[in-house]
């Protein structure tokens, strides 16, 4: 059996929620009921009842975005030229290497603590002492034995968990090579309990593991993270940053850092808070209606307000002067800079209300694509070496048929599947979309593969849950 997971984005606690260890045990529980019903086989004959057979192993993969570096303030708050200013872009900076190194350690470190609790619970899986997925001996006859239902029960079977990462756009610095990223891969190694060597770089694509293309391959899936087919995300190598952390890192993070500096006096907590969930909004050309919408609820004087966008327009332009930036800025329209310029130019020459509803109209310019189109173009889906393609990146669940063929052998259905995300969401609400008014709620996405004829010869199981937020 394998079990897919994504985007859980766990950071260091200095930008907007993340989901805590409740989520995690609940999976634990679940993952136990998932390892019981693949236990239970096909018929081989028509007419014959199921049999039970315990599984002896899981595989679980992270499927990138796991642990979110980028996502973080401690990405120095300065400015270019400034002593001490760093960013992804500096990865090959020989100058910079050693701070590079050092912000990265220190964030990593950060994320590791902030999530202790929760990787315990995930790391609790592969540990053989605890028993903590076991599952009731079979009868002679194909049936289950009564015994206790303590997984912990000494009449009760072990089952093997193994866990392996694959990195995505906001945890690329895993996939690195050296002896300083060696040090930093053993560190989530040991938190998470991964089956991963630390050694090595953790895998972009599965080709680049060995282990992780026979598990896919057992299940005739094809999985990758996805964001090779956002241009924003990925620019031609996973081990090379992308204007997308500069989003992040000098926009998304930083605005609400600074208008807690300038303003934190005159602001109350509740709109201080929700600037910080600025990343969870989506999709993400809604985040001027976001911010609009946050300061009308929150924030009841003008002045302020004015001082807010005062300070979103001045970070824009200091963003679009970044020589990171201004390099992508060709001379063929409609390249990325362009777009991203165009975007930021709405909020910095007009009022905020009035560049939240330009957002909505001109979000085709930032809005998630539709990636059933790239699993088409997939090798294993055109060679029919899977029948499922699988990617997260997105955060959006969902499941698309792609294809159905005839062989010899039967039917060959093909599915394009997205692990969505474990992350609070924000979502406008659609009564009167004029107010800006953003509902928001918990999520949490796994899906599962057997081979065989595990679960009763079903090839697939998927789950998305969502938890309301208490208020």
């Amino acid at each position: 059996m394998l079990v897919i997971i994504s985007d859980l984005h766990l950071t260091d606690g200095t930008s907007g929620n993340t989901i805590r260890e409740g989520a995690f045990r609940a999976f634990r529980e679940r993952l136990r009921d998932l390892a019981y019903d693949a236990s239970w086989r096909a018929p081989a004959k028509e007419g014959q009842s199921a049999r039970y057979e315990p599984i002896d192993r899981l595989d679980l993969v992270l499927l990138g975005d796991i642990l979110d570096v980028i996502r973080s303030t401690k990405w120095p708050a300065v400015d270019p030229g400034d002593e001490g200013f760093v960013r992804p872009w500096h990865v090959e900076d020989r100058d910079r290497r050693q701070l590079f190194q050092d912000t990265i350690q220190r964030i990593n470190d950060a994320i590791l603590a902030n999530n202790a609790e929760s990787l315990k619970v995930l790391r609790s899986l592969t540990d053989k002492n605890q028993r903590v997925i076991t599952l009731p001996a079979p009868t002679p006859e194909g049936g289950v034995t009564t015994v206790s239902r303590d997984p912990k029960a000494k009449e009760r079977l072990p089952v093997d968990v193994d866990i392996h990462y694959m990195v995505g756009n906001h945890d690329w610095f895993y996939c690195l090579p050296g002896e300083p990223y060696n040090g930093m891969r053993q560190s989530v190694v040991d938190a998470m309990g991964l089956s991963n060597p630390p050694t090595k770089p953790f895998p972009h694509d599965p080709v680049e593991s060995r282990a992780i293309s026979k598990i896919f391959n057992d299940h005739q899936i094809f999985a990758r993270h996805g964001d090779v087919y956002d241009p924003f995300n990925f620019e031609k190598r996973r081990d090379a940053s992308s204007l997308g952390d500069a989003i992040v890192i000098d926009l998304l993070n930083r605005f609400p850092t600074e208008v807690a500096t300038r303003l934190g006096k005159d602001l109350p907590q509740e709109t201080l808070d929700g600037l910080k969930e600025l990343d969870n909004a989506r999709p993400l050309f809604r985040i001027p209606t976001w911010i609009e919408g946050l300061l009308a609820r929150t924030c009841s004087d003008p002045k302020t307000k004015r001082e807010v966008k005062e300070i979103w327009n001045e970070l824009a332009d200091n963003f679009l002067k970044l020589d990171f930036v201004r390099k992508h800025d060709t001379w063929r329209p409609g390249e990325l800079a362009d777009k991203l310029q165009a975007g930021l130019k709405f909020s910095t020459l007009m009022p905020l209300a009035i560049a939240s509803t330009l957002a909505g109209k001109f979000g085709g310019l930032f809005s998630e694509d539709d990636f059933a189109k790239y699993a088409l173009r997939e090798r294993a889906c055109r060679n029919r070496k899977a029948r499922f393609i699988v990617y997260g990146h997105t955060h959006h669940h969902e499941i698309v048929p792609l294809d159905i063929s005839y062989t010899n052998k039967g039917r060959f259905d093909q599915i394009y599947i997205n692990s969505g995300t474990w992350r609070r969401v924000h979502e406008l609400a659609q009564q009167d979309p004029s107010e800006k008014e953003f509902v928001d709620w918990n999520v949490m996405t796994y899906l599962a593969f057997f081979k065989k004829d595990e679960r009763r010869g079903r090839l697939f199981e998927t789950w998305s849950g969502a938890l309301g937020v208490p208020r």
